[in-house]
């Protein structure tokens, strides 16, 4: 069984009041993440060319279209 099955399992033997209560826990942490990052300092330390050189080649690489989806990623590590 997915992890995804196994929580679709979990979520239906949720009473009304846990299902609410859990949709609020999940509230809050992705309320406590975007705050942490919208309040996280900018990076404004210089880059190498050796870093400059590395994201040209990512960005020429996306342009290519040489990028794995966030699910190729999970299915090969899965």
């Amino acid at each position: 069984m997915t992890a995804k099955e196994h929580l679709r399992t979990v979520v239906g033997e949720l009473s009304e009041h846990e299902a609410a209560d859990t949709l609020a826990f999940i509230a809050r942490r992705r309320d406590a993440l975007g705050e942490l990052l919208a309040s996280a300092p900018v990076d404004d330390e210089p880059t190498t060319p050796d870093e400059d050189a590395g994201t040209a080649e990512a960005r020429a690489q996306i342009a290519r279209g040489e990028v794995f989806s966030a699910e190729d990623i999970r299915r090969e590590f899965a």
